[in-house]
């Protein structure tokens, strides 16, 4: 097993351990192919929830650009609903994980195609 197979066990995981929720494996290995070698990294493959900064980068490069949704306050609502859902106190908040469910979120599966 390669190490990318690992990290979307672990997301799995995390999906299933602490967020609640059983994760669609094929949606979830196409959104950690598309984070792209981001995974590899400590810092890049985590979001860090208590940045403001942080936070507007998900939503302009993700949601904006990735997902193509349009500017509004129910971006960053969502966001925070499922870093809600993560666990506030969670230090790792894999960004496969967030991104898997911000776009189970918005229905936005089909972009993964």
């Amino acid at each position: 097993m390669g190490k990318r197979d690992e990290l979307i066990e672990k997301y799995a995981e995390d999906l299933r351990s602490k967020c609640g929720m059983e994760p669609d494996m094929a949606l979830l290995t196409k959104v950690t192919i598309g984070c792209g070698p981001a995974i590899y990294n400590d810092d890049a493959s985590t979001v860090a929830s208590s940045q403001p900064g942080e936070l507007e980068t998900v939503k302009d490069n993700f949601l904006i650009k990735k997902l193509g949704l349009s500017d509004g306050p129910e971006l960053m609502d969502a966001i925070n609903a499922v870093v809600e859902t993560y666990g506030r106190s969670e230090r790792n908040k894999y960004r496969a994980v967030v991104y898997y469910m911000l776009t189970k979120h918005f229905g936005k599966e089909a972009v993964y195609g």
